[in-house]
Order: structure tokens, then C-alpha cells, then sequence
């Protein structure tokens, strides 16, 4: 993909540097000068904690690639109630326990 400035471009946004693409932080002042708030990092703070009133913090730290002691701290500041899951493989049984029914009556 090239731009009207350089065809030969492969960034939509070319930078100041030869061959680097404009830099996010950067884009983010100029449209924040315009008027237009970059509202990218809100939106995925709110998923996040959206997140986190649905599901247990270990278990959306897993899937999202964060620290669980991020998630914890972010689902305490949203008053999620997850507060008592446990993770682990809750698949296997604990040792020495059988299930009702099935042990010696």
C-alpha cells in the first residue's frame, strides 16, 4: 500500500524516520489537538473491567496474556465478586475423595 506522499510506502501512516510508521503516542497528541480523543485505551480499560464483572480475574488474565495480580487489582477497583475462585484443574478429584454413592456403605 503506498500514500499520495510515497507511493512506494508500505505504511498507511508513514513517520518522520525513513522506513518507521508514525508513531502511536504521536497520532494520539495530533488528534487529541483536534478535538478528537483518542479513547482507544479507555475502551480497553472498560472491556477489560466488563470483563472481569463476567468472569474470575485468573481465568481473563490467562485468556488476555495479563498478570493475574493486574486482574485481581483491576476487578477489586470495579467491585467484581469473584473474590473466592480458586484456580487449578478443577477436573481432577482431591486426594483420597469419592464420591457419594460410590464408596464402601
Amino acid at each position: 500500500m503506498g500514500t499520495a506522499t510515497n507511493p512506494a510506502s508500505r505504511w498507511l501512516l508513514p513517520g518522520r524516520r525513513a522506513g518507521q510508521p508514525f508513531r502511536p503516542d504521536h497520532l494520539s497528541a495530533l488528534l487529541n489537538k483536534i478535538g478528537v480523543p483518542a479513547a482507544a485505551a479507555a475502551a480497553r480499560g472498560a472491556a477489560i473491567r466488563q470483563q472481569l464483572l463476567e468472569m474470575p480475574a485468573p481465568v481473563v488474565a490467562e485468556a488476555l496474556g495479563y498478570h493475574d495480580k493486574t486482574t485481581t487489582r483491576l476487578r477489586n477497583e470495579t467491585g467484581g465478586a469473584w473474590s473466592r475462585y480458586a484456580p487449578g484443574n478443577h477436573a481432577r478429584s482431591p486426594a483420597g475423595w469419592v464420591p457419594r454413592g460410590t464408596g464402601d456403605s
